[in-house]
């Protein structure tokens, strides 16, 4: 860190407090304890404003969209970091106020990334810096968090700072209290771990391609999508699975599916890239609830790469702290964390981890190499962040997509409700009895792709025109509009198209639950097959459900048309949303017409002809993906 000392100053410049984050209620689970102690000590960081960090929806777009000149002239991590660090009039100002509050020059620390500006403070004087009181809230689980309910910022400083730590943000971190295993859901990140389900056991691995409708398995995702294809740039191509400890996948069990239904697989190992201490775990932790979503995501993704394509397997935190997004963004995007910084300690794992268990090493960052494809299965619900938390971790997909990596996450299996099942109540908060509408995150941010999940329609055959329908069978496919980013150039046409449809009757129909104002990202931007899966677990194999199970087929999917394109001297197709929405690629995806996606009392959104919020574009059809990606520079 570099201590900041003030050269030259003019003096501070005097504005009006004015209220720069605040929250509406205490979230569930946990209850005001007592004001914090005066005299404790606070590490207070300024998450500092970026500069152009406003126009990188048009950076990404110019890189992104088949119209344009640029298309495919992907950034690097260089050009990233040189347009998006924070000004020195932006490190001056925050400099320069805290010193006009009597905080002393070597307590003001400008940390390494010129990202943050830290500050050791006393309770007291953050109270005063701010305008705000910290108390101690704590979680049923026992878990103690440092907080306040909204704190101030003079006006002209407010426009260089993105938030400040701790604050209004809520630890999604929660530890198990010894003996107690019912109070959280295992897996992170998020409060609570919402993964695939299962209705149970397979009493057959016999299984046919007549047999789709009941039972997938990727014989039947090949027949449905037209994955017929040999890959051949193994060495150049990469896809890159992100799993969360304590979720941890089981060798045996992926070799037990290989020897059923994936031969090509017996033998393989998936390469576990380590992050932040993230290992595969011990016979303590077997089941469906920690190995299902590791074992459902590699089964099913490594077959449709086939045994050629090495997959990487992105282990991230440790049995102590697990980790979050931002922990695996910061591993492989030093910029995040060695240039903008965007951890938040209550949010985000913090290592060394000093707990029994935890990883002693340094942070990640900047130590992985991204694959050209992501693929994650977890989310929170958008109400689980602030907006400027939520909308600095979107701006860090973007820059993903400037370096060319195409990133998907699952929507979530609650239909227009959150993870978990909970919906939104008019203050703000959730809960299982709320009745407004409740869009998941990262699936509403616009630099992402998100996945929604389609089920096979009784009796179908894949060879049918239309076998698939919206997930109604365990599970919802979860859909809708963002509270938090506005709508994205190019859904416009689509989602215009949508709302004269069907959106306006909605607007009637489901008045004040949801964001009618047609200017809000919406999602999914596609689906796959997410239901009757079967996978191997504990050496049985069972039927299983969830847009987790669609997000890495689409990743497959996407990877062999990378393939297909390193083949031919081209590019990876990097972030895919402007090219998918474009009228180039009308009927790419086969349209999905049947079911609904229902929640928070209500029957949801239909799936209806063109994008609808159910399944967005549709189904991945791969021999189409392939010739119309391959006419593209």
């Amino acid at each position: 860190s570099l201590s900041l000392v003030l050269v030259g100053s003019a003096g501070p410049t005097i504005s009006p407090y004015v209220v720069h984050e605040k929250r509406t209620a205490v979230p569930p689970d946990w209850s005001f304890v007592r004001r914090h102690h005066a005299s404790s000590t606070l590490l207070l960081r300024f998450a500092l404003k970026q500069r152009n960090i406003e126009q990188i929806g048009d950076f990404l777009l110019d890189v992104s969209h088949p119209d344009s000149p640029n298309y495919g002239n992907h950034w690097s991590p260089s050009d990233i970091a040189n347009k998006f660090s924070p000004s020195s009039d932006t490190i001056d100002t925050v400099r320069e106020w805290l010193l006009s509050m009597g905080i002393d020059a070597h307590r003001i620390q400008l940390g390494p990334s010129r990202g943050w500006i830290k500050v050791d403070a006393s309770v007291e004087e953050a109270e005063h810096l701010m305008h705000t009181e910290y108390n101690i809230y704590k979680h049923v689980s026992g878990t103690e968090h440092v907080a306040c309910e909204a704190y101030h910022l003079p006006e002209h400083v407010s426009h260089h700072v993105d938030f400040v730590l701790p604050s209004v943000h809520f630890d999604a971190r929660i530890g198990r209290r010894d003996g107690d295993k019912s109070r959280i859901k295992v897996g992170q990140p998020g409060s609570g771990f919402d993964g695939p389900k299962t209705s149970g056991s397979l009493q057959t691995s016999d299984i046919q391609l007549d047999q789709c409708d009941t039972v997938i398995i990727p014989e039947c995702l090949r027949a449905l999508y037209g994955l017929y294809y040999d890959p051949v740039a193994t060495e150049e191509n990469s896809y890159g699975i992100v799993e969360y400890t304590p979720q941890s996948f089981v060798q045996s069990d992926l070799q037990m599916f290989a020897r059923n239904f994936s031969t090509d697989l017996i033998g393989k190992t998936p390469m576990l890239v380590s992050i932040d201490g993230g290992r595969l775990l011990s016979d303590a932790y077997t089941g469906f609830n920690y190995s299902g979503e590791p074992n459902l995501d590699l089964q099913y993704g490594m077959s449709l790469v086939s045994g050629k394509q090495a997959v990487s397997l992105y282990q991230v935190g440790d049995v102590a702290e697990g980790g979050s997004f931002n922990n695996f963004l910061d591993a492989i995007d030093g910029s995040y964390c060695a240039f903008e910084g965007g951890d938040d300690p209550s949010i985000d794992a913090t290592y060394p981890d000093p707990a029994a268990g935890g990883y002693k090493g340094n942070e990640a960052c900047g130590t992985v190499k991204p694959a050209n494809v992501i693929s994650t299965s977890y989310g929170y619900n958008e109400a689980d962040l602030t907006p400027f938390y939520a909308a600095r971790q979107c701006a860090e997909y973007a820059k993903l997509g400037l370096l060319g990596i195409t990133v998907l996450y699952c929507t979530g299996d609650n239909g227009v409700a959150g993870f978990l099942g909970v919906c939104l109540n008019p203050d703000g908060t959730q809960s299982a009895s709320g009745t407004l509408f409740n869009p998941t995150f990262p699936a509403t941010c616009p630099y992402i792709t998100s996945v929604g999940a389609t089920m096979m329609k009784a009796n179908a055959s894949v060879d049918d025109p239309q076998p698939e329908q919206a997930c109604e069978e365990v599970i919802y496919s979860s859909g809708g509009f963002s509270n938090y980013f506005a709508m994205p150039d190019y859904q416009v046409d689509a989602i215009s198209n949508w709302m004269d449809k069907a959106g306006k009757e909605y607007a009637v129909e489901y008045a004040g639950l949801w964001n009618s104002t047609g200017r809000s990202r919406a999602f999914p931007d596609i689906s796959a097959n997410g239901a009757n899966y079967a996978i191997a677990v504990d050496g049985e194999f069972l039927l299983v459900y969830g847009t987790s199970a669609s997000t890495p087929v689409v990743g497959a999917i996407l990877t062999m048309v990378n393939d297909a394109r390193l083949a031919h001297g081209k590019k990876p197709i990097g972030f895919i949303n402007p090219v998918i929405y474009s009228s180039m690629f009308t009927g790419a995806f086969k349209d999905i017409t049947e079911g609904n996606n229902p929640g928070c009392g209500t029957s949801g959104f239909n799936a209806t002809e063109g994008w609808d919020p159910v399944t967005g574009l549709g189904t991945p059809q791969f021999p189409l993906l392939s010739a119309l990606w391959l006419a593209l520079p």
